[in-house]
Formats: structure tokens, sequence, C-alpha cells
């Protein structure tokens, strides 16, 4: 049986990714699409930003080792707009990120990431310039983010953040993740699916 996660707090060190509109194909390009697994998504994120076709690594914040282990990603405005491909949460969530902080969000990524269990919170546009600026002058600083209070805190400073209240409920709550819901509610499941004339034998 799957254990119901509740998500209200996610921590730990940052990177900085300036830019806006940043869009899925290029967090995700559309080649990597065909995979029939979400498993090696990890290897991806920004592919063709972060190495050349040789393979060779390019100068990208992602490949740089000062913040390697990175669990939160800060961006800016209208981050993962164009295509509504969930692969795009997915290649950054396997590769290590836990929450995402923007200055905004496109709305179909937004949910995407939130139906894995990773939120994306907003601030405003001056204090995504003063986040991005501590991280960039120590990259090992420790951020804390509290969905139930809507806060983000390092060092002894203490930001207001934002998210839909939907969002919210269904990560503190451990709603997000519906396969889970299902699987701890399978008896009930069995009894309503028995009911339904247009399935057979599935309770059994």
């Amino acid at each position: 049986m799957s254990e119901i996660v509740k998500v209200t707090n996610v921590s730990g060190t940052a990177l900085p990714m300036r830019g806006n509109d940043i869009d899925t194909d290029r967090i995700i390009p559309a080649r990597y699409l065909k995979e029939v697994s979400f498993a090696r998504m990890g290897d991806y994120p920004f592919f063709d930003e972060r190495f050349d076709a040789a393979g060779k690594k390019k100068d990208h914040v992602l490949n740089d080792p000062e913040y390697r282990g990175a669990a939160i990603l800060f961006v800016n405005k209208n981050f993962g707009c164009g295509s509504s491909r969930e692969h795009a949460p997915q290649a950054l969530y396997r590769f290590g990120f836990k929450a995402i902080v923007g200055e905004s969000f496109a709305a179909i990524f937004a949910g995407n990431c939130t139906i894995m269990g990773v939120p994306t919170v907003t601030v405003s546009a001056q204090e995504m310039d003063q986040l991005m600026k501590s991280v960039e002058d120590e990259p090992r600083t420790e951020y804390a983010i509290d969905l139930e209070a809507k806060t983000l805190t390092y060092g002894s400073h203490t930001i207001a953040i934002d998210l839909p209240e939907t969002y919210r409920n269904a990560l503190t709550s451990g709603s997000w993740d519906s396969t889970a819901l299902l699987r701890g509610n399978l008896e009930q499941v069995k009894k309503t699916a028995a009911k339904l004339p247009y399935i057979d034998n599935f309770s059994s």
C-alpha cells in the first residue's frame, strides 16, 4: 500500500536560473519525449544548453559544481511556458529539485509539478532578485520553504511566498498523490467499481 505523503516543508541549497519565459522545450528537448518511462528524465534537463554536439559540457548553471545537490530552483517570470509536456517537471524533479520558487509560472506547468508533489511558489521580482543574489554570493546557503506558514526562510531573512490555495491544500494534505489515495482506499474503490456496469470483474 502506498503511503500518503504530505508535503509541508522543503529545505536545502538552491540554484539560480536567470531569464524570463523559459519554456518546456528548453527544459526538456522534444526528442526525449519518445522514451517510454520517466526513469532517465533526470539526465536531460536543458540538455542542448548544457552540452555541445560532442557531449562536452558548456558553461551552464546546471553544470556549475558550486550548485551541485541543490534542492530548490530559483527562476524568474513565466517559467515552464510553451507546450504542456509532463516531462519538463519530471526532468527537473529527477535532476534533484524538490521545489521551485519563481516570479510566475505557466499554469499547466505548475499544475503538473503539484501532482508530482513539487511546490511551485511565487515571490515578487524584487524578492527574487534578492534570493538570486544571496545564492550567487554564497551557494551553500540553506533555504527553508514552509507551505503551512507560506514563508521562505534563509539566515535571518523570512520572505512571504504564495501559491494557489488548491495547490497548497493538495500538497499539505497529501491529496496531490492520487495513486496513493486510491491504493489507500482500495476496498472502497473495489466496491464502487463492482457497481459500475461497464467494468467487468474489476473487484475480483
